[in-house]
């Protein structure tokens, strides 16, 4: 980029955007790259499931620490949390009341917040601290300290939370949060520990007879049109369009040592992931 002057002395600077629209489609294109920049590649952003997991209390949740305890020694972590049942219970007054889904968005980041204020109390002797979506810049020095951050997993989108195609709640939850997050600072691996072994056809709980899916490329996930899935569609859509994680797995925290193997490259539930 370089600096011009125009018949009237004013100073501009010269760059291919200048002055063209963010709407065209050829423009578009030109800025299109495989990869981004990626300032945190050996980070690993983990997502412990509200329901599945935070709603459980100690049975759940203390084990899981002790494996996260573990394995900071060996690995830089990012852990994030979701919100369960208290964020489904405020989504029910909230709808019950016409409010629009901004507002439920809004609502559902405070009951993340506060399993992340949890979690983050239980994780103190070891390093735990809480941050904020702000704190993101400061996760190198974080990582240098030793430390184990813990933030809630609900994007920032709050009260500008695009309107759902269907219904009215947030399209963009914690899933969609943890993995955006992975994407912008290019972390090696995305986990979200639920309390099933992965991906199945249809709810184990209410289908005992679900096939299992071990691997699956995302646009072939999105494709089949399931009637429920354990993961956000919105973040499938996202992965569909990343350029630094390509891949997200699921893994049954409540089986010991899935955490700690999928930290370590292998896939103990199901793998999604983006081809090329």
């Amino acid at each position: 980029m370089r600096l011009l002057r125009d018949e009237r002395g004013r100073l501009h600077i010269d760059t291919p955007l200048m002055a063209e629209s963010l709407m065209d489609k050829e423009l578009l294109d030109s800025t299109e790259a495989e990869t981004s920049f990626r300032a945190l590649p050996n980070l690993n952003v983990i997502k412990l499931g509200g329901q599945s997991i935070m709603d459980r209390g100690r049975e759940a949740v203390l084990p899981l620490v002790e494996e996260i305890v573990a394995a900071r020694s060996e690995h830089d972590l990012l852990v994030t949390t979701g919100g369960g049942t208290r964020s489904r219970h405020v989504y029910t007054i909230a709808l019950d009341l016409d409010m629009p889904a901004g507002v439920l968005a809004k609502l559902g980041a405070s009951i993340s917040e506060q399993n992340a204020l949890m979690l983050s109390i239980l994780l103190a002797p070891h390093g735990g601290i809480k941050i904020g979506h702000d704190d993101l810049t400061k996760l190198p020095a974080y990582m240098a300290l030793g430390s184990i951050p813990v933030m809630h997993a609900m994007p920032p989108y709050g009260l500008w939370e695009e309107p759902p195609h269907r219904g009215r709640i947030p399209p963009h939850r914690t899933d969609s949060g943890v993995f955006l997050t992975a994407e912008v600072v290019g972390a090696r691996r995305c986990i979200l520990v639920k309390d099933e072994k992965g991906l199945f056809t249809a709810d184990p709980k209410k289908e005992p007879n679900a096939d299992f899916i071990p691997e699956i490329e995302v646009t072939e996930l999105v494709a089949l049109d399931l009637d429920d899935l354990p993961i956000e569609r919105a973040m499938l859509r996202a992965l569909v369009s990343a350029r630094s994680v390509r891949e997200v797995f699921l893994v049954n925290g409540l089986e010991p040592g899935h955490l700690t193997r999928a930290l370590a490259g292998e896939n103990p539930g199901t793998r999604v992931y983006r081809a090329g």
